[in-house]
């Protein structure tokens, strides 16, 4: 017997151990020779086309190379699984995307969406082994056809806060991307991402502030706690007394225990420094500001004379 590994080895080592009957046949191995290994249990078929020289469940990234090798050469992972790629946090989704051209009829595969499009994915595509679109063509793709606006928003904010890209990337993109949907919002979003902000719900506060005529705040603002830990405070307002009034606005993750917790720790020692600080949630933020306003003159901040 030959000592010499077998000639696809190489190629599914590459593809996180997946292969397409059309590569085997390109290295000379027949219909039979697959046959054998799927009736022997050594390899599985995850579609007509895409074998896995595995057995048993296969890994998320394993599912995302079945849907570019079972799509073909031309597509890519896109939308909100390309950005998972590319390192965005706190925006999974279980369902993976792929990118085909338009008019490609193609056999489902569970877990897996294949989305039509008539943009040139080769040339959006990052140059990484896994066909994955670049961060911002997927960015704004995705923030473009998403039927809630916010959310549109909030992924385009993420994608700067958590360093993936810059608002002058995005918005130079916007350009190469036409036509696209919201570009002009978008543009500007990201004329205020550039700005400082760094969140769909900073803005929201200065859409707040500038609709109700209250002072814009300083914001992401340096603080020590009382436990000299560096805090970063989401809004403030220093009143005529030298008091400071803080807003802090709580996302959707807060909701989550160990964010609640952390939450309460760091109001507490927040305000243990002498600073008025209270909350709201993102969603109040923007549909009721009308309530925030109405605490913060309270406090004493008062209306601008801007």
């Amino acid at each position: 017997m030959s000592d010499r590994p077998p000639l696809w080895l190489p190629v599914a080592a590459a593809q996180d151990g997946l292969l397409t009957r059309r590569q085997l046949r390109r290295l000379g191995l027949s219909s039979d020779y697959v046959d054998t290994q799927l009736d022997a249990r050594r390899w599985q078929e995850v579609s007509s086309t895409v074998l896995g020289t595995t057995t048993g469940v296969l890994t998320r990234r394993q599912l995302m190379w079945a849907g570019v090798l079972h799509a073909g050469e031309r597509s890519a992972l896109g939308g909100l699984t390309a950005l998972e790629r590319h390192g965005l946090e706190r925006w999974h989704r279980d369902e993976i995307t792929v990118l085909v051209e338009k008019s490609h009829n193609l056999e489902p595969i569970k877990g897996i969406h294949f989305v039509e499009t008539r943009r040139p994915i080769p040339l959006l595509t990052a140059s990484t082994a896994l066909p994955t679109w670049r961060v911002e063509p997927a960015a704004l793709l995705w923030a473009g056809y998403e039927p809630v606006t916010r959310s549109a928003y909030g992924l385009l904010s993420a994608c700067v806060q958590q360093g993936l890209t810059t608002a002058i990337r995005l918005d130079s993109w916007i350009t190469r991307m036409r036509p696209l949907r919201r570009a002009k919002p978008f543009r500007r979003l990201l004329g205020e991402l550039a700005e400082g902000t760094q969140s769909a719900a900073e803005r929201d506060v200065l859409t707040m502030c500038d609709t109700f005529r209250l002072p814009r705040p300083d914001r992401q603002k340096r603080r020590r706690d009382s436990g000299g830990r560096l805090r970063y405070t989401d809004a403030e307002w220093t009143l005529a007394d030298g008091r400071v009034v803080v807003l802090e606005v709580d996302g959707g993750f807060h909701m989550h225990v160990e964010h609640w917790s952390a939450d309460i720790e760091r109001e507490r020692q927040l305000i243990a420094t002498g600073l008025i600080v209270i909350r709201c949630s993102a969603i109040e933020l923007r549909e009721h500001p009308e309530r925030i306003v109405r605490d913060l003159r309270r406090l004493g901040v008062v209306e601008s004379s801007a």
